[in-house]
């Protein structure tokens, strides 16, 4: 367990090339005819996973123009985990970021203030074994390996499975890896298992047609919620809150679009933003995760919810990777920019 938090530490300090490389990729993505972003509004260098439930709001507000309504004009950069953004977040690559699970550990560390949530990962981490290695149910992973990047979404979720089922997670080998390269360690034969997050799950069924879904975060919902969202640089968060107060206003419009208009607003995205993945993909990710209307999370902010909800995930990540003099939900989460907004 020793060697697996210090990979986590490890894993949890990006390289400054890596942020380089990340940069790249927005400037690759306008140049291969991504919308034009509006050059009128204040600049915001924001970090993203490229998924349904991280950027949905996101890229629906972008070409509904919601954000340009606010006055906000984004530079968007795409990083393959939470961890390498808290990382650009912390050295001031980014001024705000938006990510899954790793919303409760980077600002438990001190990295970062949280002031929007996005939604609910209900059922956006899945575990995947290989038949061909006799593994059929999450009792059988004791003693065998199991890769995933740690200090995530998948990992709180691998945490969970494992304890549900009566196994400590030190009764299997967990292999430390980022997203991509853990999946492509599954689908090589390396391990026998791998806990991920949509949308690498079509990665594995693509490649991989005998393997089999055994337990997804659903199964701990709503007992255990997992939520993804917002964070700002601690310095940003400070001298930029009418700035996070009109991000929250044009993400507002454009996630009661979403829920609106459901089947509009995902083909939009599949065209523009996934050309590559099937709608069906794409329906499939929307799925796996809740959303709520502006009005709804208005409730959950100003009954505890959301803050205990952030503290449930942090609990876990303080615990796995001993953090030292963790910041509580309470402190690093300010319900009062949305509140303030919406």
């Amino acid at each position: 367990m020793a060697g697996l938090l210090n990979g986590s530490e490890k894993d949890f300090t990006m390289k400054r090339r890596t942020f380089l490389a990340a940069s790249a990729t927005f400037a690759a993505g306008t140049a291969l005819g991504r919308p034009a972003l509006a050059r009128t509004g204040t600049r915001v260098r924001l970090g993203y996973l490229s998924t349904v439930a991280v950027a949905g709001q996101i890229w629906t507000g972008v070409d509904q123009g919601s954000f340009d309504r606010q006055g906000i004009e984004f530079e968007m950069v795409r990083f393959n985990t939470g961890l390498e953004m808290f990382e650009a977040l912390t050295e001031g690559g980014l001024d705000v970021l938006a990510t899954g699970a790793v919303l409760s550990n980077g600002p438990a560390r001190g990295r970062g203030k949280v002031f929007l949530v996005n939604n609910i990962e209900v059922a956006t981490a899945q575990l995947w074994v290989r038949g061909d290695q006799g593994l059929a149910s999450i009792t059988d992973l004791k003693g065998r390996r199991v890769t995933t990047a740690v200090g995530t979404t998948a990992h709180l979720f691998l945490d969970r499975a494992l304890r549900a089922n009566k196994l400590d997670p030190r009764d299997v080998e967990i292999v430390d890896r980022s997203m991509p390269a853990a999946v492509a360690a599954f689908v090589a034969g390396e391990v026998p298992a791998v806990a991920l997050w949509v949308p690498h799950n079509v990665v594995v069924r693509s490649k991989m047609p005998g393997a089999v879904k055994i337990a997804d975060a659903s199964a701990f919902y709503p007992q255990a919620a997992v939520m993804g969202g917002w964070a700002a640089r601690n310095d940003y968060y400070v001298d930029n809150k009418d700035v996070l107060c009109r991000i929250a206003k044009g993400w507002a419009e454009a996630n009661d679009y979403i829920i609106a208009n459901p089947d509009l607003a995902l083909t939009a995205l599949a065209t523009a933003h996934h050309p590559d993945v099937p709608i069906a993909d794409i329906q499939e990710q929307f799925k796996a995760q809740k959303m709520f209307t502006s009005k709804e999370w208005k409730r959950f902010y100003v009954d505890g919810t959301v803050a205990n909800w952030l503290q449930q995930s942090s609990d876990f990540f303080v615990a796995s990777a001993c953090i030292p003099g963790p910041v509580k939900a309470t402190d690093y989460f300010d319900p009062k920019i949305y509140l303030g907004s919406v």
